[in-house]
């Protein structure tokens, strides 16, 4: 048997700037990639992993200085002419990205895409190569590969999207296959199917994959071994299953510390708990949202027929995938999108029919919490402006006040008082999500709506503000509509869980019988799908998602 690794890095360093302001990225990392094995380079933000990935590829920008060795089957990358570089990539080594959108030409097809791929690396006609071009997208699982390979980009799901990319990559049956964070944008049933997918690969082709990853879910998924970086160094190398069960580094037993939990998955339980009080701080009954059509065309239901209750004081999860309706819901909820028909009620008031004072004085009693903040906080703006703004607009304070109580604010969601005078681009993800938190509170709200506030931050990040989430609920008492695509950090804050498919919601009731005893078919796929950072229990739920799964279709699961 050939032990020799297929991918050797070895006291790999990178840095970038001129010699005397050179800023290090990578300092001294080294690993090995065998074939058929998975091998994980794990850490968050700025840890050095996609660099080092894009450092082998050849692919670093012309400021980068490379030291160390990057071996391929032996042969030096570092300091190999452009030619041979681009020999590699594709060739030998194959690669998906992220984001298939954006990796993909917008204006050709995505046959004649990987058709070109193909003739790059390869001297066949152009017929040979459409031909292998349908049967590597029929390999991966997409059910009609002439008519994927006739489409455009914008004309295909996430999921076909990805599945092509791959299609791609292995297209010239590549030694190593890197993988950067190939299912951070994906809903976690379609996350489920492309980690399928590449099992797959790594059995039936023997393929070495080097996957790049912040999440340990995915890792315990997919992965044989694991490789955490942190700023710039390797703090610890193991099998998986070693690096789960005992985490030798401090920094590794945050990470995981870290990590949101599922309850172990029952799928032969369930039972309704729907409530039946009907005096909530907010009533959604039988709601129904619409979007006109393009074109003139037949109008697009978003929210079809929802009934929902928030009681004051509860926090509850609207979970569901990309286009279930969820976002929408929380828009037409603050008044943002009008109804079309069914009724919204926050205190008593219908917000669809509410006078301008009395939308006005329902908006004073809410705040909003976005996504992103740095789109949702003005960059011109001071911190302390930023936060101050809804009190300006609702309040009578003097300006005095004003800047106690952004004071009192800052001081709330932990962030020091001097951060007032600084903008956003001066502070970190956290702090600034911390910021919009401050400034959805500075009116004292009965009501926040918390649209997938830790989705873009790492995870020790998004475990902090997690937490404050919940301390500053149980300090206040407001009621909360806590929006998310993670069933996870939902199960950290919410008491109740409403779970939204196409529109409507399919399943609710107590957060712990949800997560743990789902009773709609939909809800057990979901949370079938979902990885877990544990080996041993993720085994257990990839055979429950086995279970669940519809038959697929065009690669969709």
């Amino acid at each position: 048997m050939n032990t020799a690794p297929v991918l050797a890095v070895d006291g790999l360093t990178i840095a970038f700037g001129s010699d005397g302001n050179a800023v290090p990225a990578v300092r001294g990392t080294a690993f090995e990639l065998h074939r058929g094995r998975v091998l994980a380079l794990v850490g968050e933000s700025g840890s050095g992993k996609s660099v080092t990935a894009m450092a082998a590829l050849g692919l670093l920008p012309g400021n980068a200085q490379v030291g160390g060795s990057i071996r391929l089957n032996g042969e030096e990358l570092i300091g190999a002419v452009p030619e041979r570089l681009r020999e590699v990539r594709g060739g030998e080594i194959g690669t998906i990205f992220q984001e298939p959108m954006n990796a993909l030409n917008p204006v050709f097809a995505v046959g004649k895409q990987i058709s070109e791929a193909i003739r790059a690396h390869r001297k066949v006609s152009r017929r040979e190569a459409a031909e292998q071009t349908t049967e590597l997208l029929s390999s991966v699982g997409l059910s009609d590969p002439a008519r994927i390979a006739a489409s455009y980009p914008h004309e295909l799901s996430g999921g076909q999207l990805q599945r092509a990319m791959i299609a791609m990559a292995i297209s010239c049956d590549p030694v190593v296959l890197i993988a950067d964070e190939p299912t951070t944008a994906l809903d976690v049933t379609v996350q489920a199917g492309i980690l399928e997918l590449l099992r797959e690969l790594v059995s039936r082709l023997g393929t070495a994959i080097l996957l790049i990853t912040h999440d340990m879910g995915v890792v315990a998924d997919l992965a044989d071994d694991v490789v955490v970086m942190k700023d710039g160094e390797v703090v610890e190398q193991a099998t998986v299953s070693a690096l789960y069960s005992e985490p030798q580094s401090e920094y590794t037993k945050n990470l995981l510390q870290s990590v949101p939990r599922l309850p172990e998955l029952l799928l032969d339980a369930g039972g309704d708990d729907v409530p039946s009080v009907e005096n909530g701080l907010v009533q959604f009954r039988d709601v129904v949202v619409e979007y006109r059509g393009r074109g003139g065309g037949a109008a697009v239901r978003a929210v079809d027929g929802v009934d929902l209750q928030i009681e004051a004081g509860q926090v509850v999860g609207l979970v569901g995938e990309s286009g279930s309706g969820k976002s929408t819901l929380g828009r037409a909820l603050a008044g943002l999108v009008p109804v079309k028909s069914g009724g919204i009620r926050v205190d008593g008031v219908d917000v669809g029919r509410a006078s301008g004072r009395q939308l006005r004085d329902i908006r004073s009693r809410l705040g909003i919490v976005f996504q992103d903040p740095a789109s949702s906080l003005n960059p011109r703006h001071t911190v302390g402006t930023s936060i101050a703004e809804p009190l300006v607009l609702h309040g009578n304070l003097s300006a005095a006040e004003r800047r106690q109580r952004v004071g009192e604010l800052l001081d709330a969601v932990r962030v020091p008082a001097g951060f007032a005078d600084r903008h956003p681009h001066e502070m970190s993800g956290g702090q600034r999500q911390r910021v919009a938190i401050a400034r959805a509170l500075a009116l004292n709200p009965s009501l926040l709506i918390a649209d997938e506030p830790t989705s873009a931050l790492d995870v020790s990040v998004q475990a902090a503000v997690l937490a404050l989430l919940k301390d500053l609920q149980a300090r206040f008492g407001f009621g909360c509509l806590f929006i998310s695509h993670d069933l996870a950090v939902v199960g950290q804050l919410a008491d109740r869980v409403a779970v939204m498919h196409n529109g409507r919601i399919v399943e609710q009731g107590l957060t712990a019988r949800v997560l743990q005893s789902p009773r709609a078919a939909y809800t057990q796929r979901l949370l079938a799908a979902a990885p877990v950072a544990d080996p041993v229990s993720q085994r257990k739920r990839r055979e429950a998602w086995h279970r669940v799964i519809p038959p697929k279709e065009d690669g969709e699961e």
